[in-house]
């Protein structure tokens, strides 16, 4: 299996299968929502189109990422997400790094969206599918983000080897510029973000599925997938083996 890193693309593109990994806090506080029951989430491309599918659709959510913005129903906190129902419910969610990162490779065979919560079940997805080429999106900082970096690896290693020690990922995402920014956010009081983000957030293998997005009803939705079932959604074809 070839590996390529590479950050948002510029133009739409359709991989054969893409791995989205926003760790702080995208993909984190979307695991913490499927892990608390959640039915599905819509990945919203802007703040108006998230708040109008919730005004069309009583009964959903809508999370947003960066300081509270009045109708979102969360800010983005995995930790902020504890005191929220959100069992059965579907979720609409936009944020500046990984829902966008997620909807420019929308047309991906098999589209992934990962965190460490979810690395080890997303690398199983990954050894059963088998493809020729992953492509690891990173979302945070045009493609340089080194906690979401160190996540992409993690995942890779993981598919080339199944133990394999997460230390040394971890941390590199816990001294990343985005774990002091959430960090120096508590310290100053900001909105929206929680004293225990960060350590959420640097928890390997945390759940037992994965997360792959496909379209519905003309919108991208991610969904929870149990790793060992059946082809996931969008999945190309396996391999056979070599």
């Amino acid at each position: 299996m070839r590996t390529e890193f590479t950050g948002i693309p510029g133009s739409p593109a359709a991989p054969e299968v893409a791995v989205v990994v926003d760790v702080m806090r995208a993909f984190t506080v979307a695991a913490w929502a499927f892990r608390r029951g959640a039915e599905r989430i819509v990945l919203a491309a802007t703040q108006e189109e998230a708040l109008e599918l919730k005004a069309r659709h009583p009964g959903w959510l809508a999370f947003q990422d960066g300081p509270p913005v009045p109708g979102f129903d969360l800010a983005n906190s995995p930790a902020r997400l504890r005191a929220l129902d959100v069992r059965g419910r579907t979720v609409v969610q936009k944020t500046t790094a990984g829902t966008v990162g997620a909807l420019a490779v929308a047309d991906a065979g098999l589209l992934l969206c990962a965190s460490f919560v979810v690395a080890r079940a997303t690398a199983q997805v990954l050894r059963r599918v088998r493809p020729e080429t992953v492509t690891f999106v990173v979302t945070g900082d045009c493609g340089r983000a080194e906690e979401d970096l160190a996540c992409a690896r993690y995942i890779a290693d993981r598919v080339r080897g199944d133990v394999v020690d997460p230390g040394p990922y971890l941390d590199r995402a816990r001294h990343s510029e985005a774990a002091a920014r959430l960090t120096d956010g508590v310290r100053r009081g900001w909105a929206g973000v929680h004293a225990e983000d960060v350590g959420m957030c640097l928890e390997a293998d945390a759940f037992p599925f994965a997360m792959a997005a496909g379209r519905a009803d003309g919108h991208l939705v991610l969904r929870p997938v149990d790793p060992t079932a059946p082809e996931p959604v969008n999945a190309p074809p396996a391999r056979p083996p070599a």
